[in-house]
């Protein structure tokens, strides 16, 4: 049996599609390394809503999503840039995700940290303004148990007029954070409005001033996680880092080299692309564990390009196809995201996702992924 998928020139190729899914073993807790996915949101299929309206969430299907991330051994990193923060989930939104999210992950026992930033702010603000707002996130997410993300802000990077404004925004958050906390640099390929943060849109400046925040405040660092979809910069970064100050590696282009390290270190992770890959991610850390890096390595490189083709510019809107295909894993009922972002991708791009990603086994039912594949390509009027 195959099914008729368009290549980027339009042309129908026939496509086998995998009859089992890959294998993986019971969820036992990592020893070597700390690993978070970055969980997207499922919208509500049912409400009346426009792309511009505040998102309405189905909370049952996003929490299940949660629970199933948990069950593999993975952490969840929650209202982060995965789960359209900023994108179609606005503050309250968020507010509620996080308030939920913490109260499943303290009742089955699941790691979760959750992502701190400014976007209740709507319009032009000053320092104290953008302030106001990281302290305001940062009292709710530790109120809720979770560890915080101080996420980039762009509303700071409006605001700031050089390194001096963000050692002082940071630092003072630092000071006031209850608990070591996980910085979060994301690069403008992420989002564009991040473009010079730290100060600097020269990247060795902008790297100077991020480390000099760390320095001043090792004590209330428990990692970083790098955004910047350039390893070598990573690896120096994490070089650079304090005795005991993490690296998480944000890298969805680099990941594998990235997690196994080198003689003098390694990174931890904390991926978007640890959504669609979750199981099989956990399986390859599981055999790191074992001190078996060429065995990691075997795993999670094929996985490799379907994350470049994911994360592939714009790269911001990698989040569709990673709802895309939790739609075809049938972990969601529906494709539908919060602020219409399931338009974001053309046909030929799922396809290619489809194709990939089923070669890869993450389907646990490749019959229904094949089926709900051909149902969206008979919508854009492609006919088996």
């Amino acid at each position: 049996m195959t099914i008729q998928l368009p290549d980027a020139s339009g042309a129908l190729t026939a496509y086998e599609p995998r009859s089992e899914p890959f294998a993986v073993t019971s969820g036992t807790p990592f020893t070597s390394r700390t690993v978070f996915s970055a969980a997207h949101v499922v919208a509500d299929p049912f409400a009346d809503t426009s792309p511009d309206s505040p998102a309405a969430v189905d909370w049952d299907a996003t929490l299940a999503f949660r629970r199933h991330l948990w069950s593999h051994g993975l952490g969840v990193a929650e209202a982060m840039d995965t789960a359209q923060r900023g994108m179609g989930l606005d503050w309250a939104g968020a507010a509620e995700l996080i308030r939920r999210s913490s109260a499943e992950a303290k009742a089955v026992g699941g790691r979760i940290a959750c992502g701190v930033g400014t976007d209740q702010l709507t319009g032009p603000a000053s320092l104290a303004d953008v302030q106001a707002a990281y302290e305001e996130q940062l009292a709710l997410v530790e109120e809720s148990g979770a560890q915080a993300i101080l996420m980039a802000s762009r509303a700071l990077a409006a605001a700031a007029k050089g390194p001096e404004d963000y050692l002082e925004v940071y630092g003072h958050l630092l000071r006031q954070a209850s608990e070591p906390v996980v910085l979060h640099w994301l690069g403008p390929m992420f989002d564009p409005a991040l473009e010079g943060y730290w100060g600097s849109s020269d990247l060795d400046a902008a790297t100077g001033t991020f480390l000099d925040v760390i320095a001043a405040h090792p004590d209330k660092v428990d990692g970083i996680k790098v955004s910047l979809l350039e390893a070598q910069r990573e690896i120096d970064i994490r070089r650079r880092l304090p005795q005991g100050v993490r690296c998480y590696t944000g890298d969805d282009f680099n990941y594998p080299e990235l997690i196994a390290g080198d003689d003098q270190g390694f990174s931890h992770a904390l991926l978007g692309i640890f959504d669609p890959l979750g199981p099989l991610a956990a399986e390859a850390v599981r055999v790191l564990d074992t001190g078996n890096t060429a065995g990691f390595r075997e795993l999670l490189d094929p996985t490799v390009e379907l994350s470049r083709h994911l994360f592939q510019a714009p790269t911001r809107f990698y989040k569709t196809g990673v709802v895309f295909l939790a739609w075809l894993a049938g972990h969601q009922t529906h494709f539908t995201m919060v602020g219409g972002l399931q338009s974001a991708r053309s046909l030929p791009h799922f396809a290619r996702a489809y194709r990939l990603a089923d070669g890869l086994g993450l389907f646990p039912d490749p019959k229904l992924a094949e089926e709900r594949m051909k149902n969206l390509l008979a919508l854009y009027g492609v006919t088996q």
